[in-house]
């Protein structure tokens, strides 16, 4: 029958007038509260177009598929896709309203729509709309009623009602009765919206004329086209007990809370029957039609009509049971009444709020921008009113916060800013509790790990660094590592070292080359203490990150003097020319009479330069001896008649160093008499006119006039500090070695006075002996007519020797003498 039904509807709606009304639903929308809502029928073809979710949401279509935009549904099954292509919300599977929403007046199925870059969430809401497509159906097809023949017109007996799932018009609206003369149908409308119907008895009955009646009970519902349904009533009349118990009110209502225990009494309904003996003993049970679910949670006494708690109630799976209680007497034929009961549970907060992790961004980079989404969060509990009522918080202290979204949905953001060499990664932990009494909680606790950028650059162990590397080093040897680190990770914290410049008095230089993975650096060449003494390198230690961050440090390179320089004999010039040097004496010297003077330099530094003279060997010991740190030769005692004309002297000369190096000098000296006139036979030598004598006379001329200059300027000079001095310390000091030179021991000025034996000389020393040195020497006879001075500038030993050979060759060996000494600091 019903096939049939649904067979005319068709026939009399057309297909065009549905279509109509299935588009009058996709083109209905609405954004209600931030949230947008379509509608539309339930039972949609698959591949149906519910909307356009990008142009109702402002996206762009083409940025859908690179933003992963994405659906999550809380009904679990997936019910809808996104064309990403064209932005539509389209049907994937069948939708059932009454298998989603049951018997609720209202079924709206929520969405989340989830996108990336950046991240974002919008709620969408489908309301599905009922459509009359179920009858009207009775659970029972068969329904028998007994009625006492004895029975009063007037009498009602409930019948069943007729079951629905759709709802609003298109559930049951009424109900037929087959055309009789006994009986009529009243219809009793419940507070729950429910209709009841009833028979009623219009005239009496008389079992012997009739003893069974056949009728046919329709259900309709409202919907257009209309569905029905029928059940069939059989009426069996009874004879004798025409009394029915009757019960004192239609409907009992009761509250029990969802944590009542087994065997707690609900309520108590109650019946009277005016028949007496079995015919009034009533009996209480649960209506024929009464749901497994109710009987498996609730029981009544028969005999009292106590209803009490059987099984667990839950307020969360069923708030609200109805059902019918039959009162039955015991008389014969038995007669009953009938009565409903509406049992609401009290809801109790029994549930524990739940934390959902609906997107999660993991991991961030740490130069993220303050309000950058990293999770969005919502909150589900299955109480209702306070107990439901979720507050989300952040139990921890971290650079996030929660920023409430729509419904009981949060976004999880940063609120400050964020360091990944201080912290790696956080672990967020959220706390959900409700407003319950008392309130429940839980716990949830996201890991959020960061994303190292380059925001450190490398740092060296030190900012600066010391070497000291001995001279004569072979090349390729390491000369010391330098070290960087960089707090970052992965590349960005890999170093590579490099070399800027390396300089030498502000001059850059190329002596060195460093390895860039570990920072050794190596020499390129063998290093020479007496050409080379410090070095500045620059070195950059750079990490590989983009961009790329760097720093620099210095490294001082000192070059230790290694003893690889013997002493050289600047004076006697002939050493120059080879290792014997003639010298003449009077055989009228006293003992302590200066013969001669070695002078001998050392190109190192330090105690391999200080030089000490010894007399080797000579012809007679006894005559001679060398001062060990001056190298002037003098007679030990007066020379006598006895001794030889011919002397000849063995000098060594050595340093300090280790070990230790050493230079030799053969003096030759002749002893001669009457050579105590030595000034005639110079003056002599001097009036042969010569062009050799001239030039040399010439230089003695400028010389003196120079060092003359010099000796005033060098006066004035030690005057004026004298005076500073002595207006800060109260004293002076001739020799700077003892005040200034303590500063800067490289420079000193020596002024020395000899008068030892017809030879007088003064000596001004300036400089560093280190570097190029400069010495003045005044030498004069005073026996002499004339001022025979002399100026040396020796810039090397060479220079030394050259200029000894010109004036050995000029004038005798008696009549001048040159001194150079070494002062050490």
């Amino acid at each position: 029958m019903g096939f049939m039904e649904r067979g005319i509807m068709r026939t009399k709606f057309p297909a065009w007038q549905i279509f109509l009304w299935w588009h009058h639903f996709f083109l209905l929308w609405s954004t209600i509260d931030g949230q947008t809502r379509y509608s539309i029928p339930e039972e949609l073809k698959r591949g149906s177009v519910v909307g356009n979710l990008a142009k109702d949401l402002g996206l762009v279509v083409s940025e859908l598929h690179r933003r992963n935009l994405r659906i999550t549904s809380e009904a679990g099954k997936q019910y809808f896709s996104l064309d990403l292509g064209k932005g539509e919300l389209v049907v994937t599977d069948r939708i059932d309203r009454e298998e989603l929403c049951g018997q609720r007046p209202s079924c709206l199925l929520p969405l989340e729509l989830v996108i990336d870059n950046p991240l974002q969430l919008h709620r969408v809401e489908i309301e599905i709309q009922d459509t009359n497509d179920n009858s009207p159906s009775f659970l029972t097809k068969d329904k028998v009623v007994k009625i006492a023949e004895l029975v009063n017109p007037g009498a009602r007996f409930p019948l069943e009602s007729a079951q629905d799932p759709d709802v609003g018009q298109n559930s049951v609206r009424s109900y037929l009765i087959s055309k009789n003369e006994h009986f009529k149908l009243t219809v009793k409308n419940q507070k729950d919206g429910r209709k009841v119907p009833e028979l009623v008895l219009e005239k009496p009955l008389d079992r012997e004329k009739q003893p069974v009646h056949h009728l046919i009970l329709t259900a309709v519902d409202g919907g257009d086209p209309v569905r029905s349904g029928t059940s069939e009533i059989t009426v069996i009349v009874l004879d004798n007990n025409d009394n029915a118990p009757q019960f004192e009110r239609h409907l009992y209502e009761a509250n029990v809370s969802e944590n009542a225990a087994p065997g707690t009494e609900i309520l108590r309904v109650k019946a009277t029957d005016a028949d007496e003996g079995l015919n009034g003993e009533i009996e209480y049970v649960f209506g024929e039609l009464t749901d497994d679910q109710v009987l498996s949670v609730f029981y009544i006494e028969p005999s009292t009509g106590a209803i009490t708690v059987k099984g667990i109630l839950d307020h969360e799976a069923n708030s609200l049971y109805r059902f019918d209680v039959t009162a039955k007497d015991k008389g014969s034929p038995e007669m009953d009444g009938h009565c409903g009961v509406e049992i609401k549970i009290a809801d109790i907060n029994d549930n524990i709020p739940e934390i959902i992790v609906t997107s999660l961004t993991t991991p961030v980079a740490e130069d993220s921008a303050i309000g950058t989404v990293i999770a969005l969060i919502s909150s589900k509990d299955p109480d209702s009113g306070d107990n439901g009522k979720v507050t989300l918080r952040l139990s921890s202290k971290s650079p996030f916060k929660l920023s409430p979204s729509v419904s009981n949905h949060y976004s999880l953001v940063t609120n400050g800013s964020l360091d990944r060499e201080k912290n790696s990664q956080y672990s967020v932990t959220i706390t959900a509790a409700d407003s319950g009494k008392p309130s429940l909680s839980s716990e949830k606790t996201i890991r959020v790990e960061l994303l190292d950028v380059n925001d450190n650059p490398p740092v060296f162990s030190q900012p600066s660094y010391v070497v000291y590397v001995k001279e004569n080093n072979a090349p390729g040897k390491i000369l010391h590592s330098v070290s960087a680190s960089d707090l970052d990770l992965g590349e960005n914290a890999k170093i590579s070292y490099s070399i800027l410049d390396s300089k030498v008095q502000d001059v850059s230089v190329s002596y060195v080359y460093i390895n860039s993975d570990n920072g050794s650096i190596y020499s390129m060449h063998s290093f020479d203490y007496e050409k080379l003494k410090v070095f500045q390198i620059q070195v950059q230690a750079k990490d590989q990150g983009s961009p790329s961050l760097s720093s620099n440090a210095t490294v001082h390179v000192f070059i230790l003097d290694q003893n690889d320089n013997a002493p050289a004999v600047i004076y006697p010039s002939s050493a120059a020319l080879g290792s014997l040097s003639h010298q003449r004496m009077p055989r009228s010297a006293k003992a302590g009479h200066l013969v001669t003077k070695v002078t001998a330099v050392d190109a190192d530094s330090g105690h391999n330069a200080w030089i000490s003279y010894r007399l080797a060997e000579a012809t007679d010991a006894s005559l001679f001896t060398v001062n060990l740190y001056t190298g002037e030769v003098r007679t030990k005692r007066a020379v006598s008649e006895q001794d030889d004309s011919s002397q000849r002297l063995l000098i060594e000369i050595k340093d300090d160093g280790e070990p230790v190096q050493s230079s030799t000098v053969t003096v030759s000296i002749l002893l001669e008499d009457g050579l105590h006139e030595p000034i005639l036979d110079l003056r002599h030598k001097l009036s042969e006119p010569s062009r050799k004598t001239g030039r040399i006379t010439l230089y003695l001329i400028l010389s003196l006039a120079s060092v003359s200059v010099l000796s005033l300027v060098t006066f004035l000079i030690l005057a004026v500090k004298c005076i500073r001095s002595s207006r800060s310390s109260g004293s002076c000091c001739m020799r700077r070695s003892d005040c200034d030179d303590y500063k800067n021991p490289n420079r000193n000025l020596q002024i020395q006075l000899n008068t030892d034996g017809p030879i007088k000389y003064v000596e001004v020393l300036g400089g560093d002996m280190l570097s190029q040195s400069q010495s003045f020497r005044s030498c004069m006879s005073p026996m002499s007519e004339y001022s025979d001075f002399t100026l040396i500038k020796p810039s090397s030993t060479t220079d030394f020797k050259e200029v000894i050979s010109v004036l050995d060759a000029s004038l005798p060996d008696s009549t001048w003498t040159f001194e150079s000494q070494q002062v050490s600091i």
